[in-house]
């Protein structure tokens, strides 16, 4: 049976969720549809669970097919490949408001796949692809405390748009990203052009209100063909065993949380469960993953309980209290900005480098954007946090923390025509132990500005963390490892002081409430405050000149007719220009001409060879040539515009010539006049309209000359 429901989200944008007709060997399936974009969800389950692990297995794909945009895949191999920056964003925006709503001790796989099958340009399908898993996972066999919904957000002229168009998010201050369940917000991820806190959560109420009407249809949907759901034994406990490893550890940890270092503490840690092991001797042998996991269930216990109840936390700092920062800016000498930001036991070391605008990432994939000048990357190697593990590409962590911080900083990005450059910043994060994304922002914004890239303002950011214990709510600024892995939230706010240019908020309880977010905006404000005025203190605006190690470039435009002058038969033209000048040359298709060198006088020269090359000549302009061969009639000379004028044989001098070799040869350069440019554009020059008569010569002839015979006409 097929089974479709339809949701109106405003006027012309209908949701479409329709189940029973594709991939029915999956333990739920849905075919969504907006507009003309289709994504088809499908969600299947292991039948038995993974042993030997304490975590949940939930792998999420988001597949792009190039087919969905009427495209074929670029480069040799023309099939799709690895997923692509873009892809994987999509699937992290997909498990992070899903996975904490799986039950504990649930240990079988869990699957979801979202496949693009039709993209219409007009709308993002990666929304269509969230709200697809969770209604997946709804009508299946799979253990899910769904359901949840997610809507797109912008601003446009001052007014909240759902599910804008790609030419709407264009004129958006905001472009957020919003899931909730029908209790409250699950997850966050937001981009916006310095937008008050208020504003923000005003976005996301907004939202809210079409995620609850979403929520509704998926209920309507479950309540009609959803699956009796599998039952979840949780895991049996031994209730003697757990009592006695916390009576045996209980003060091992509670001076293990005393410790303010981070890998000190952790040792601590390590050594209360080799010691509670050995106390408890061979007749427990064997049970060293149980005991590992009830010191961590003490550990989180008593930490949030210190928190809540004594104000206290890990490393001394109340509520609010920021972690010591240092900044320092121009330390590598040969790069062309560097920054290191330190926030307590977190560092971050960040370069920038100048390009030319040639440079920029090409983006082959179903979007319309084919490139960007501003690329971010993040790296985080193993010694950040004290680990051996082999060194791979980037994996999904990277990419995601580096897209944050990319967000936030493209916010205060000059526009091409002010600063006509590709930029790419890398973060290398050498310690890290709680935000090292916004320890990214934060070094990024230094490291651009020491580059001598005109931001707009500076922007720095701060993690923020929640403990909710009873009837108690706590709000954490700039929290720790340790507050983010046994806390409820993690909620990063990255903006400058005029507002917010980017949120990714996470959750690891079922829901906050709008109210709860105001809190730790404006909390996150005051901490993002004293952070932005550390770093003024390193710099506090953009250089005036650029590194002498970055090129410095010169913009110019050309008729786009005079691109294949510059460029030349097989380019031959412009690798000349480049040989002779040692710059680099990037032309658009609209005549727009970039030149890059490390020298001023590099690039001058280039500019220069250009405005000869694009320029039309006019009658009687004198110019300086290149003769390039000669025949029995004249001298062909190459004009500084690349075109070839004919010197005829009579127009070289005066006096009569003989034979053209007397006078001139290849590769002479000669002072010529343009005497006229005929109806097919050929110009004919001279060189004797140049030369004063008194200053000829008298005409040599060969010692048998006897005189011109006359024909007698």
């Amino acid at each position: 049976m097929i089974f479709e429901k339809k949701i109106s989200l405003g006027e012309g944008k209908e949701l479409v969720f329709q189940l029973g007709k594709v991939a029915k060997q999956a333990n739920g399936a849905v075919w969504v549809k907006f507009g003309d974009n289709v994504v088809l969800v499908t969600a299947v389950m292991s039948d038995k669970p993974r042993e030997g692990i304490d975590f949940f297995p939930l792998l999420v794909d988001y597949e792009e097919r190039f087919y969905a945009a009427g495209k074929i895949p670029g480069g040799y191999i023309k099939r799709e490949g690895k997923p692509s920056d873009e892809a994987i964003l999509s699937a992290r925006l997909i498990d992070r408001p899903i996975r904490p709503l799986f039950p504990e001790g649930f240990f079988n796989d869990v699957h979801v796949v979202a496949t693009v099958l039709s993209v219409d340009m007009v709308y993002q399908p990666d929304i269509l692809a969230i709200n697809g898993a969770s209604l997946a996972l709804v009508v299946s066999d799979i253990p899910f405390m769904g359901p949840i919904a997610a809507v797109r957000v912008g601003m446009v002229d001052g007014n909240f748009v759902v599910n804008p168009t790609s030419e709407e998010l264009e004129r958006s201050s905001i472009n957020l990203t919003v899931a909730g369940k029908e209790e409250g917000i699950v997850m966050v991820e937001a981009g916006a052009k310095e937008v008050s806190e208020d504003v923000m959560v005003d976005a996301i109420e907004f939202g809210f209100e079409y995620i609850k009407k979403i929520i509704d249809v998926q209920k309507e949907i479950a309540s009609e063909i959803g699956k009796e759901k599998i039952a979840v034994q949780p895991p049996e406990k031994d209730e003697e065993f757990f009592r006695k490893v916390v009576e045996l550890a209980r003060d091992g940890v509670n001076s293990a949380l005393d410790i303010h270092s981070k890998k000190d503490r952790n040792r601590a840690i390590s050594l209360v469960k080799a010691d509670v092991m050995n106390m408890l001797g061979e007749e427990y042998a064997g049970r060293e993953l149980e005991v590992n996991s009830i010191v961590d269930e003490l550990v989180k216990a008593e930490m949030r309980r210190r928190i809540v109840e004594e104000g206290r936390r890990v490393d001394g700092r109340s509520y609010t209290d920021i972690r010591p920062i240092t900044c320092e800016v121009g330390i590598l000498p040969r790069t062309h900005g560097s920054a290191l930001f330190t926030r307590g036991e977190t560092q971050a070391l960040v370069t920038t480098t100048l390009g030319m605008v040639g440079e920029e990432q090409l983006i082959d994939g179903l979007s319309t954007k084919e490139s960007k000048k501003f690329i971010l990357h993040y790296n985080f190697p193993p010694y950040s946090v004290g680990e051996v593990r082999p060194m791979r590409g980037p994996g999904r962590r990277e990419i995601g923390h580096g897209a944050l911080a990319e967000r936030a900083i493209l916010a205060v990005m000059p526009s091409e025509a002010e600063f006509p450059y590709t930029v790419r910043v890398v973060s290398e994060i050498l310690e890290s132990n709680g935000s090292s994304s916004m320890a990214t922002v934060c070094g990024s914004s230094m490291a651009l500005m020491d580059a001598g890239v005109p931001l707009k303002a500076a922007v720095a950011g701060i993690a923020m963390g929640l403990i909710q214990k009873g009837d108690k709510t706590v709000v954490l600024s700039d929290i720790l490892g340790m507050e983010d892995h046994y806390g409820d939230m993690d909620f990063k706010v990255a903006g400058t002081t005029k507002g917010v240019t980017a949120l990714q908020m996470d959750i690891k309880v079922p829901n906050i409430s709008t109210d709860t977010m105001r809190r730790a905006l404006r909390q996150a404000h005051e901490g993002r405050m004293f952070i932005l005025d550390k770093m003024s203190r390193a710099i506090d605006k953009p250089r005036e000149s650029l590194s002498p190690y970055a090129p410095s470039i010169i913009v110019t435009t050309i008729s786009p007719d005079k691109i294949s002058s510059v460029i030349g038969p097989g380019g031959r033209v412009i690798k000349d220009i480049i040989e002779r000048t040692g710059v680099k040359i990037d032309i658009e298709q609209d005549g727009t001409v970039y030149i890059a060198s490390t020298t001023q006088e590099g690039g001058q020269e280039a500019l220069e060879i250009i405005k000869d090359i694009t320029t039309d000549y006019n009658e009687g302009d004198v110019l300086l040539g290149k003769v390039v061969r000669t025949t029995d009639f004249g001298a062909f000379v190459q004009l500084p515009n690349g075109k070839e004028g004919l010197l005829h044989i009579s127009e070289i001098d005066h006096r009569r010539i003989r034979k053209v070799e007397d006078e001139l040869h290849v590769g002479d350069e000669v002072m010529v006049k343009v005497k006229n440019i005929d109806k097919l554009g050929r110009i004919n020059l001279s060189r004797k309209e140049l030369l004063p008569k008194s200053e000829q010569q008298p005409e040599r002839r060969p010692k048998n000359y006897r005189g011109r015979r006359h024909s007698g006409r």
